[in-house]
C-alpha cells in the first residue's frame, strides 16, 4: 500500500521516540493491521512464563489476576478468547515446597524428570488460581492439554478444532498448555510461543497476542542495552528483524527468538500479530481499540486491501 504519496517507514527507522520499524511499512498499511488487530473476533492470547512468575519462578498470583482482567476486558467486547498459557513448572515449584518443605530450586536447576514430575503438580495448581480469579467474572474456562503429535495427526487435530469451537460457542475460555509429563523432546524454552503459533492457524484465529515480561522486540536486548528501541511495526518478510533479535538474543533473552518466529509465521498467514509486554496496564484493550501497544506485526495480505 505505499503507492498514492503514502510515506514509507523504512527498514529499522525511527518512528515515535524511542521506537522503531522493521521493513517499509507505509502509515496506511500499519493504520489498516491496527484497525484488523482491533476488530478480531477471536483472539489467541499466549502468556509466557515470566508473565505468570516471579523472579524465583514461582507462580505469581497478582500478576495471573492482571492477565485475567486483560482477558476480561476482550471478552466484554465481545470477543471469542484462547488462552495458551506457560507456568505449569513455575506454579509446581512454589507447591511442592509449600506443601512439601523441599527445595526444588530454580527452574534451570532441575533435571527432564523433575520438570515433567513439577508440571503435573503445578498444572492443577495453576487451573485452580485461573478457575479462581476467572470465577470474580462468572466465566467459566476449560483445560486442554496437547502434545506435538497431536497438532501433527490429523484426526486428533481436528478432535481438538471441533472441541474449540464448541467450549467457544459455550461462551468458555479455553486454557491450553503442552502436556509436559509425557512429552517426547525435553521443555524448551518457547515451545509454547510455537505451540500458540500452530493452534492459531489452525482454528482461524483473526489475532495472536503473545505476552511477555518485555514490552515488545527491541533493536537490541532492553535489559542490557538502554539505547535499544522498541520496535512498533515489523515486515514479516523483512529478514531484518531475524537478523535483529540473533544479535540481541542471550541466554536470559532467549525466548524472544522463539515469539518473533512464531508472530511471523502466524502473519504471514494473513493474521495479525502482536508482542506486548503483559505488564503494561490494559494491554489488551488497548490494542483493541487500535491503540498502539508492543510491536505489530503486519499481516502477509496488507497490500491486497484497497484502501
Amino acid at each position: 500500500m505505499s503507492e498514492g504519496g503514502e510515506t514509507e517507514r523504512d527498514s529499522t527507522s525511527g518512528g515515535a521516540a524511542g521506537s522503531a520499524t522493521v521493513g517499509t511499512v507505509d502509515l496506511e498499511t500499519e493504520q489498516w493491521a491496527r484497525r484488523r488487530a482491533a476488530d478480531a473476533d477471536r483472539v489467541l492470547v499466549k502468556a509466557g512464563t515470566n508473565s505468570l512468575t516471579d523472579e524465583n519462578s514461582r507462580l505469581d498470583r497478582v500478576k495471573l489476576d492482571k492477565l485475567v482482567a486483560d482477558i476480561m476486558d476482550l471478552r466484554e467486547r465481545g470477543k471469542d478468547v484462547v488462552l495458551v498459557s506457560s507456568g505449569a513448572v513455575g506454579a509446581g515449584i512454589g507447591r511442592i515446597e509449600q506443601e512439601n518443605g523441599t527445595p526444588v530450586g530454580e527452574r534451570g536447576d532441575t533435571t527432564l524428570t523433575e520438570s515433567q514430575a513439577l508440571s503435573t503438580v503445578g498444572q492443577s495448581h495453576l487451573m485452580r488460581h485461573y478457575t479462581q480469579s476467572f470465577d470474580r467474572y462468572d466465566q467459566t474456562v476449560a483445560q486442554i492439554l496437547l502434545t506435538g503429535q497431536d497438532l501433527d495427526t490429523p484426526e486428533r487435530f481436528h478432535n481438538f478444532q471441533n472441541t474449540i469451537e464448541t467450549l467457544l460457542e459455550w461462551d468458555v475460555v479455553p486454557i491450553i498448555n503442552e502436556n509436559d509429563a509425557v512429552t517426547v523432546d525435553e521443555l524448551k524454552i518457547g515451545d509454547n510461543d510455537m505451540l500458540s503459533a500452530s493452534i492459531a492457524t489452525g482454528i482461524d484465529v483473526d489475532l495472536l497476542v503473545t505476552l511477555t515480561d518485555v514490552d515488545g522486540v527491541y533493536t537490541g536486548n532492553p535489559k542490557r542495552d538502554p539505547d535499544a528501541e522498541l520496535i512498533e511495526v515489523v515486515d514479516p518478510d523483512d529478514d531484518a528483524i531475524e537478523r535483529i533479535v540473533e544479535a540481541s538474543t542471550t541466554a536470559s533473552f532467549g525466548g524472544i527468538r522463539t515469539k518473533v518466529e512464531g508472530a511471523r509465521d502466524v502473519s504471514r498467514h494473513g493474521v495479525p500479530a502482536v508482542i506486548a509486554g503483559s505488564a503494561e496496564p490494559s494491554v489488551l484493550e488497548r490494542i483493541a481499540a487500535g491503540e498502539t501497544a508492543g510491536t505489530l506485526f503486519v499481516p502477509a495480505d496488507g497490500d491486497d486491501d484497497g484502501a
